[in-house]
């Protein structure tokens, strides 16, 4: 480690080989919590390149457990978080709205890290066990058109660092990792970023990749589209910029979209809103980010067909629907 801290001290950039060999030793404990942490404050100094970032990913692929669900056309909803916001749980919430809308969702997951509750604290809250186990993931898949994939259950690397991220309580590469690193390897991606360097890195990152996937960054800072400012949108078709009435919307205010001070506040925001009783602004952006979800399953179809899904799954609680019965599996 010493020998990659003065090499990383030095301005130097790692090869994808080196970063990969990196991230694998920390997670198998060859490193201590000081020297890990070390490692992570380089990065958090200096900006991560797209060969350094795929040779973590390769790492961390590698010790996953992972899950087949290739008889399926799945997607998931995932940001990196670490944009400062503290928002409610919109990503979540318009997986349950995809997933009322019949698609099929791997949601990866975890803690909170640098915001108030993550999605698996509002899950956990609300009553889901969270599962690794193949078959029982299936069924919620089958049953409830969702499965959540805790990623602590997939990524024991995580098990080694969580506890030094949590005690920096800072955005680290890990974020960066988070939405790259599904064990299910779904077929398509709505990947929410916190700034437009991580959106062109992620383009970079994937652009090879046969996942279909949507890279979005709010330009006021949020890793999702928050309705609040004009969102950037990378995809393998290109980059554009584009405003709130791309989906028919009007420009909202960032008080509207602020998620709770706590985990029970925040389930109770969460079930409120899945009952399409949330306000008219916290209904919108997560239409809008579920129909993003839907655009990218199906790109054949436009945005204002798949903003009437969207709505449809949230207004006629068939996303409601599908989280009571992924409760209840």
């Amino acid at each position: 480690m010493k020998q990659l801290l003065n090499k990383l001290s030095n301005n130097q950039t790692l090869t994808k080989e080196e970063a990969k060999s990196a991230l694998y030793d920390i997670a198998t404990g060859k490193y201590d919590e000081v020297q890990t942490a070390s490692f992570l404050t380089i990065f958090l100094m200096r900006k991560i390149t797209a060969e350094e970032l795929s040779g973590f990913k390769d790492a961390m692929l590698e010790l996953a457990n992972k899950v087949d669900f290739s008889d399926y056309n799945t997607i998931d909803l995932c940001g990196t978080g670490g944009d400062g916001k503290d928002t409610f749980n919109i990503s979540t919430i318009s997986a349950f709205l995809v997933a009322g809308a019949g698609e099929k969702v791997v949601k990866h997951g975890n803690y909170g890290v640098s915001s108030i509750c993550g999605s698996s604290n509002v899950l956990e809250h609300l009553g889901l066990k969270f599962s690794n186990n193949a078959d029982v993931l299936k069924n919620q898949l089958e049953k409830a058109g969702i499965c959540i994939l805790h990623a602590p259950l997939f990524h024991p690397a995580m098990k080694r660092v969580a506890p030094i991220r949590q005690s920096m309580g800072v955005k680290t590469f890990f974020n960066l990792l988070g939405p790259l690193i599904n064990p299910a390897s779904p077929n398509n991606h709505l990947l929410g970023v916190y700034s437009p360097e991580v959106a062109e890195l992620y383009s970079q990152a994937l652009s090879n990749s046969p996942v279909n996937y949507q890279i979005v960054h709010s330009i006021d800072g949020y890793d999702e589209i928050s309705l609040t400012s004009d969102f950037i949108q990378f995809n393998k078709n290109g980059q554009s910029v584009d405003g709130p009435d791309y989906f028919g919307f009007r420009k909202q205010n960032p008080d509207d979209i602020i998620g709770g001070k706590t985990v029970p506040e925040s389930a109770g925001l969460f079930h409120k809103i899945l009952k399409g009783e949330g306000t008219l602004e916290q209904n919108r952006v997560v239409i809008a980010n579920a129909a993003l979800a839907i655009n990218c399953i199906h790109q054949e179809k436009n945005i204002s067909e798949c903003i009437e899904e969207a709505s449809e799954s949230l207004y006629e609680r068939k996303a409601l629907k599908s989280f009571i019965t992924l409760l209840n599996i």
